[in-house]
């Protein structure tokens, strides 16, 4: 059973070092399956260009699959991949410092909602996942949101299983896009809703 471990996001991990020391273990590539991709990083959009490490023989079989679905990401997002990790280390660690004050911004003005029955459940380099305090279904309540107080976000359910009743209690909310001062005009919406 191999382990896949996709860090999509890793370069806005809030801590220094590495996330993990899964490279560290004896053998871990005969296990273990590492995704990333340079299209995060680097705001490459649609282009869909990443790594993957994992041994030489399940790398073989990986590429026996890949052939008969791509002959390869298109040359704009692999030249732009390489560019930006030859010249965009510095611009990209003051980009994790930007979403790691954003994500402060999230937690250190959440007591307002917290008064209002919110929970932050989490919150990591682009989201945060809140549970609502509303008698009504994330799927319906997030369509309101839209249309009421103009916050655009994505409803619980869209990431459960339909008979897990706790999507319909949870709110995914992209914060990435958002200054700190766009984020406490997202708190103060939040608090001023009337459901």
């Amino acid at each position: 059973i191999a382990l896949i471990v996709d860090e999509t996001y890793r370069d806005y991990h809030s801590q220094d070092g590495a996330p993990h020391a899964l490279f560290s273990q004896p053998n871990a590539l005969d296990t273990f399956i590492h995704l990333y991709s340079f299209s995060k990083a680097f705001r490459l959009t649609g282009h869909r260009v990443g790594a993957l490490i994992t041994s030489k023989a399940r790398l073989g079989e990986i590429e026996k699959f890949l052939d008969t679905i791509a002959i390869c990401p298109g040359q704009i997002g692999q030249a732009a991949a390489l560019w930006g990790l030859e010249n965009l280390s510095d611009w990209l660690a003051e980009e994790r410092n930007e979403i790691i004050r954003r994500c402060g911004a999230i937690k250190a003005g959440f007591p307002v909602l917290a008064a209002k029955g919110w929970e932050l459940k989490s919150a990591g380099a682009y989201f945060a996942y809140m549970k609502h305090p509303f008698d009504i279904s994330s799927a319906d309540l997030a369509p309101r949101l839209v249309s009421d107080s103009g916050i655009l976000c994505l409803p619980g359910t869209m990431f459960c299983p339909t008979d897990d009743p706790s999507g319909a209690q949870h709110l995914r909310i992209a914060f990435a896009n958002l200054d700190a001062n766009g984020i406490a005009t997202l708190y103060q919406r939040l608090v001023a809703l009337n459901i």
